[in-house]
């Protein structure tokens, strides 16, 4: 494969993305609409669009959109890390490391202290995700599976900062939080060995 390069996504690569996070995810329509819905919804934080490129063409993708933290003394401004999508012909090759860590960067830089996520545990813990409720947050729905509800914490946060994560209405509208019946079931029963 040829050097990947990260950077921000240009205006105009939208169909590109699009199309690399349906083959990421083998879905037409779910991930790939999250997408362009939250680029145009309003929003209290810019979204963060960052590509993986490699030989001209887009192999990895990732996004950063505003949430809230809804902590005692005050709403909290927060992102949540949502969607990754690597290529499938370019998955194990360290692309979606480096988009993690380039998204975290982002969001360090414009001093947002937290950035949640809903995923694999096993894969975010290696890249500087730490079980959110280790540090008193509550998670926005009963259907994470075990261990699923994420965060890092960059260097704008603070101890106060602790209380429930509220998602954007985007995901909510797309029913985009959590898992539902059977794959909720299946999940849970791998993680637990069951």
């Amino acid at each position: 494969m040829p050097e990947v390069s990260i950077r921000d996504e240009r205006p105009g690569e939208e169909r590109e993305v699009r199309a690399l996070q349906a083959a990421a995810f083998g879905d037409e329509d779910r991930v790939p609409g999250l997408v362009d819905a939250l680029r145009a919804a309003p929003a209290a934080l810019p979204p963060l669009s960052f590509v993986a490129e490699a030989g001209g063409r887009i192999v990895g993708h990732v996004m950063l959109s505003a949430c809230r933290l809804d902590a005692l003394p005050r709403l909290v401004d927060v992102y949540s890390l949502s969607p990754l999508g690597v290529h499938p012909d370019a998955q194990g090759r360290g692309i979606g490391t480096r988009l993690i860590a380039h998204a975290l960067a982002a969001a360090d830089e414009r001093r947002v202290p937290l950035v949640f996520l809903e995923g694999s545990p096993r894969y975010y813990r290696a890249r500087g995700f730490r079980p959110a409720e280790e540090l008193g947050f509550r998670a926005p729905t009963l259907r994470y599976p075990p261990g699923a509800f994420q965060v890092a914490a960059l260097a704008a946060y603070e101890e106060w900062m602790t209380g429930t994560f509220v998602y954007a209405e985007t995901f909510w509208a797309l029913d985009c939080v959590g898992l539902r019946g059977p794959e909720l079931e299946a999940v849970t029963a791998a993680i637990s060995g069951g």
